[in-house]
């Protein structure tokens, strides 16, 4: 018996002890990231950017509800929110209860596709498939069909009367204490909602600072950015791979980033031009796939600096 079910049973035993850290251990091990990023004009004072994404709310998350609170101790100087704040219809009450202390700093949001549509069941491998395919979110999959429709006009009034600036596919400006900084926004481009023509032509010239903030960090964005001359651009969505290898890292970041820039501070170059890019891991997850492995969920509290 030892030898027929020995390894299998082995492997079980692995894999169900993998499961239960993964989902009950890893996916509440909230994280804080520390960034440092060289972009603001020689001189000005530093800017300390508290920047979130991906919460996927569920009811009755009561401990990443506490943690999201407990963030208004940072005391950053503006709050950035790029998207996928549900993945609850019923959602909403418990994102800006868990948000409100935070509300209390100026801050801005981009919406993502799952603050727009419930979420569905999907095979992790489809992911995996996609990719080789070259097909990610709408950008080449079918429309989904049968979808629910999340409130989402509830959180965008929420997050308004609060005093936080909508940016979808539009410029808004935040003043901190004498400095001026322009935020050029877009829709959700996961499910083709983007419209950068609307916003091109790059930083007006009326903020001491300026920088692109979108929820899927898709190249043609980023090259826009990029090539716009916005040193920042700041993204979610990718969960930072959410199931990565260790020593390996991701396998898939469900857009057409290369997974080498999945999560954390890297460099992105269009037409000449450079931008730093900061894409967020996010604090939370689908409810259909409740798991992290080795990318433990985050928020990023990033310290803008002067240029070199």
């Amino acid at each position: 018996m030892r030898s027929r079910y020995g390894v299998p049973l082995g492997i079980a035993a692995v894999g169900a002890a993998g499961l239960v850290y993964s989902a009950g251990f890893e996916a509440r091990s909230f994280r804080l990231r520390r960034v440092t990023v060289p972009v603001l004009p020689p001189g000005m004072r530093p800017l300390r950017v508290l920047q979130i994404s991906d919460i996927h709310m569920v009811g009755g998350q009561r401990k990443k509800q506490r943690w999201l609170r407990s963030l208004a101790g940072l005391r950053p100087d503006f709050v950035i929110n790029t998207g996928d704040n549900l993945s609850d219809p019923e959602g909403v009450p418990e994102v800006l209860d868990a948000l409100g202390p935070l509300m209390e700093f100026p801050g801005a949001y981009v919406f993502g596709s799952n603050d727009y549509y419930g979420p569905k069941f999907r095979n992790p491998a489809r992911y995996l498939y996609e990719k080789a395919q070259g097909r990610h979110g709408l950008n080449g999959n079918a429309p989904a069909v049968g979808v629910i429709h999340n409130p989402w006009e509830n959180l965008r009034d929420g997050f308004d009367a609060a005093g936080w600036q909508n940016l979808t596919n539009t410029r808004g400006m935040l003043k901190i204490e004498g400095v001026s900084v322009e935020l050029t926004g877009l829709d959700d481009p996961h499910i083709k909602r983007d419209r950068y023509a609307e916003v091109a032509g790059g930083p007006s010239g009326a903020a001491d600072f300026s920088m692109g903030v979108v929820h899927a960090p898709y190249l043609r964005v980023l090259d826009a950015f990029t090539a716009d001359d916005y040193p920042l651009i700041l993204a979610g969505h990718t969960h930072g791979g959410q199931l990565c290898l260790p020593f390996y890292g991701a396998f898939v970041t469900n857009c057409d980033l290369d997974t080498d820039r999945v999560k954390g501070l890297s460099r992105h170059t269009a037409e000449g031009r450079t931008s730093y890019l900061h894409v967020s891991a996010g604090c939370g997850t689908n409810r259909y796939t409740p798991v992290r492995f080795a990318c433990p969920p985050e928020v990023t509290l990033l310290t803008l600096v002067g240029r070199e």
